[in-house]
């Protein structure tokens, strides 16, 4: 007679491992998703000052050659998804050469930017500096500023 064994192996994965695994994925999302979020917000507050930035490069050759009239166009701005305005109307108040470029952060940027004014100002003397304004500061976390910008 031939010795018939029949395998009663475990095929598949009980509920309390399968509980175990949502629950661990369930973590890991909670930790992930805000963090991927807050890397969305600064990844965008830094392509806006990337931006701006390359417009000084125009703004100072106008300048040099004595045209305080700086429109975006003038200076070569093409629109972006980020920024819904772009406002350079201080360089001719001014008069001196000193101005800003302000950036207004539109509403395809995250909502912990959407609102946000970057300002890339230049003073008399030639010197940039740059600055986050335009949200309080309960609603704007302070680690979307740019390296480079108060």
């Amino acid at each position: 007679m031939k010795d018939i064994r029949i395998n009663h192996a475990q095929k598949g994965f009980t509920l309390i491992e399968l509980m175990i695994v949502v629950a661990i994925i369930g973590i890991l999302a909670a930790i992930a998703i805000p963090q991927y979020q807050d890397y969305i917000a600064r990844s965008q507050m830094n392509r806006v000052y990337g931006e701006v930035s390359a417009l000084k490069t125009a703004a100072e050759e106008n300048l040099l050659r004595g045209n305080t009239t700086l429109t975006p166009g003038v200076l070569g701005y093409t629109t972006s998804n980020l920024i819904s305005s772009l406002d350079t109307s201080s360089f001719q108040t001014n008069g001196d050469g000193s101005g800003a470029i302000i950036a207004t952060v539109g509403t395809d940027a995250s909502t912990a930017i959407t609102g946000t004014e970057l300002a890339v100002s230049r003073s008399a003397a030639g010197a940039w500096s740059c600055q986050v304004t335009g949200r309080p500061a309960s609603v704007y976390d302070g680690s979307f500023t740019p390296s480079g910008c108060n």
